[in-house]
């Protein structure tokens, strides 16, 4: 695990790349704040999400925690390191400079009870039985591979982890049907975390104006809705992000409603973007932007008269 800022994400696409495609486990910290560039250092921003979700250069797709409290701070640590263990994967955990940062109450964290799940872990006593094993072969479906890890004293236990083109028992390829098969895989498995990541926080009611939310723009919003209400006589349903991919329970959230306001800490409405990739083409015309890039963290009024004059109140 590895903590750092937008600068240092930037700095190690490549390797983040690496690890996407050597499948190689890790957990990074993006305590987001104002950039491009040196920005502004000391303000905070969720301005990473597009550049981080699909971090290096190809085709690549990373799974992206986004705690929006201190107790999730500790929480969506213990459940990255788990996911980073069952999907193989990189994990980031994307904090922004107000949560990093600024002076929080918290209740006192739950200690974990359970150890961390290793994943699909062969020992030397499953290597006996089997053989061997092809380390890059997709054999339940999930495009989870079967792995050793090092040290395990077993002749069929060591494999080469490679960044370069590779075929199921991790030889070095450069046939288009292998090279295909495995992106397909990794790919299949990234489809998989939508059932695993964290699910989203949901208020629903009957309103058909529905707001989507996510990290520390969540505080903002719950009083924003709350002036929405008993000034505007607005009515609103909420859905607060925890994680990408996003789970069935955000398509079904953008369905249910007629319009629906995507808030967020960026100039581009880059979550905003990560939902039009991902839901059916008919439901995009749904998607509404509310974005704030003044640095400071995000405040009620703002959100509300924003979404007051798109509604035309």
């Amino acid at each position: 695990m590895t903590a750092t800022a937008g600068p240092g994400i930037s700095l190690m696409a490549e390797f983040a790349g690496l690890a996407y495609y050597a499948e190689i486990p890790g957990v990074i910290w993006d305590i987001q704040r104002v950039g491009p560039s040196t920005g502004l250092p000391t303000r905070t921003s969720q301005g990473d999400i597009i550049s981080t979700a699909f971090l290096s250069h190809g085709d690549t797709k990373h799974i992206m925690l986004i705690p929006s409290s201190p107790e999730e701070c500790f929480s969506m640590a213990i459940d990255a390191f788990e996911l980073a263990e069952k999907f193989q994967s990189l994990i980031f955990v994307m904090s922004d400079l107000d949560l990093g940062m600024n002076n929080w109450m918290a209740d006192p964290f739950k200690y974990p009870e359970q150890p961390i799940t290793r994943g699909k872990v062969l020992s030397k006593e499953d290597l006996d039985k089997l053989g061997g094993f092809a380390r890059y072969k997709d054999v339940d479906g999930d495009g989870i591979g079967y792995r050793t890890l090092p040290g395990t004293d077993h002749h069929a236990a060591a494999y080469f982890t490679r960044g370069s083109g590779h075929n199921e028992k991790s030889q070095y390829s450069e046939r288009p049907d292998d090279f295909e098969h495995n992106m397909e895989r990794i790919n299949r498995k990234f489809e998989t975390a939508r059932s695993f990541v964290p699910r989203p926080h949901v208020e629903t009611g009957k309103s058909k104006i529905g707001i989507i939310a996510y990290g520390t723009s969540h505080w903002g919003l719950l009083e924003s809705r709350d002036q929405l209400r008993f000034e505007y006589n607005i009515e609103t349903d909420y859905l607060r992000l925890k994680a990408y991919p996003f789970t069935r329970e955000v398509h079904d959230f953008v369905k249910n409603h007629d319009r629906v306001y995507v808030v967020e800490q960026n100039r581009d409405a880059q979550m905003l973007s990560l939902l039009k990739l991902d839901l059916d083409a008919t439901l995009i015309p749904r998607l509404r932007s509310i974005a704030h890039i003044h640095g400071l963290p995000l405040d009620a009024r703002s959100i509300t008269d924003e979404l007051v004059s798109m509604e035309g109140k």
